[in-house]
């Protein structure tokens, strides 16, 4: 894929040269671009020469002078400009097969790309990473990586991920260690395969790593009603509460919160997770979301009745359930919580981003209310549209009900503000 402005930022050098949507930037000073990695580098100049190739298919050469740090301002299509490295593992536990047909095309798409890692926190394998690759992470200085370790044992991992590189995940990581690249590392927990014993010794070779290892997040495999093999179990309490024995052992390594709602145990304080250096695991999620409501002020009472409802996720239901018996002190201001049950995934997946759109509506339509709140998650980024390939306004129409997606889903800041415009004085 070519380096194709997606959009130019207003007031920016870009929008000021005339770059516009669909141009394509061939190179600068000289240089082609694999990714947005080249493009960040060679930009790193007071005076930069870049070659234009507009959208009816004349080519410019532009001298540009600007401060050393100063981006153009454009938002390209990919942040790799040629092919994505894909995924060639055939992991057991992989979400991608337990899907079903008739979903986004983009919900298919497997990378095992280095580069996606480093610049947006997609986790790689390191089963496809070649020594041109590693000369040029180590050239560049590039880091920190997300990794899907899973485990060290190479026997287990090459049958995990069903790929004969795999055993030399240990390899890779010390060869991090010994170039100074820290990555944070991430376990997809499969019961009867590479937890107890087995996660013991994986999360006890990446200690040796030390501070090679930024942090370490644990996540239960995820089921769905479309995979039927039996050699994945769901992670039960007995296994969760093990887990989380096992993991306290270790410095930087957190228990996602799924593992402390299935072992019936509170959330951890701020302090267990650190950084939230993986939040987007669900490591955190619901302890940030808890301290950051109670630092809100909240109003003593609204100028009229008004009721609104959470249609969230399973995992939140019992936070969010906290938040509203808050939210209930004030005066005319109703709040229930909704879980959506996922007939379409099957029960065992809990998780606010594989909401679909026949689930919500389900959820909502028959409850009295002025209002459903749900967080953004729930959609493809900057769209309305769900995985299922519906959209909002789809939803809006079957149920007959008003909704307001929460923009920040690891804060209630925007739903209080939204309250507060129904407040007396």
């Amino acid at each position: 894929m070519p380096a194709i402005v997606n959009s130019v930022l207003e007031n920016s050098i870009a929008q000021e040269l005339e770059i516009s949507k669909g141009d394509e930037i061939l190179s600068i000073d000289g240089n082609k671009m694999q990714d947005m990695i080249d493009y960040n580098f060679y930009m790193k100049s007071e005076l930069v020469t870049i070659e234009v190739k507009k959208v009816n298919g004349e080519v410019e050469e532009i001298e540009i002078e600007k401060d050393y740090d100063d981006d153009l301002g454009i938002v390209f299509e990919s942040a790799v400009f040629d092919k994505i490295k894909p995924c060639l593992n055939h992991c057991i536990f992989c979400f991608v097969d337990q899907q079903p047909k008739g979903l986004r095309d983009t919900l298919y798409v497997k990378d095992d790309d280095y580069r996606l890692s480093y610049l947006q926190g997609t986790y790689i394998t390191l089963t496809n990473l070649k020594g041109e690759d590693k000369n040029r992470i180590s050239r560049m200085h590039l880091g920190p990586f997300y990794v899907s370790v899973h485990t060290t044992n190479p026997e287990l991992r090459v049958k995990m991920l069903r790929n004969p590189n795999a055993g030399k995940a240990l390899e890779n990581l010390q060869w991090f260690r010994k170039n100074k690249i820290p990555f944070h590392a991430q376990i997809v927990l499969c019961p009867g395969l590479n937890d107890g014993e087995e996660l013991d010794r994986t999360l006890s070779d990446l200690a040796k790593l030390k501070n090679t290892v930024l942090s370490v997040a644990i996540v239960p495999v995820g089921i769905t009603q479309f995979r039927h093999d039996s050699q994945l179990r769901r992670v039960d309490k007995k296994c969760a509460i093990e887990t989380i024995k096992i993991a306290s052992k270790y410095k930087r390594v957190c228990c996602s919160d799924e593992f402390f709602l299935l072992a019936d145990e509170p959330i951890p304080p701020a302090k267990y997770y650190g950084t939230y250096a993986q939040l987007s695991d669900g490591v955190g999620a619901l302890r940030l979301t808890l301290d950051d409501f109670y630092k809100l002020k909240l109003p003593k009472k609204i100028s009229k009745p008004f009721k609104l409802i959470f249609a969230c996720s399973y995992a939140a239901k019992n936070m969010l359930a906290e938040i509203s018996e808050s939210l209930n002190k004030i005066e005319n201001l109703t709040v229930e919580i909704h879980p959506v049950k996922s007939e379409y995934w099957g029960q065992d997946i809990t998780v606010a981003g594989l909401i679909t759109t026949d689930d919500l509506i389900r959820t909502v339509k028959d409850v009295d209310c002025d209002l459903v709140v749900i967080p953004s998650v729930m959609l493809r980024p900057y769209s309305e549209d769900f995985l299922d390939g519906k959209n909002l306004d789809y939803v809006k129409e079957q149920s007959g009900k008003k909704f307001f997606v929460q923009q920040d889903i690891y804060s209630l800041k925007e739903v209080v503000d939204f309250i507060k415009a129904y407040r007396v004085g």
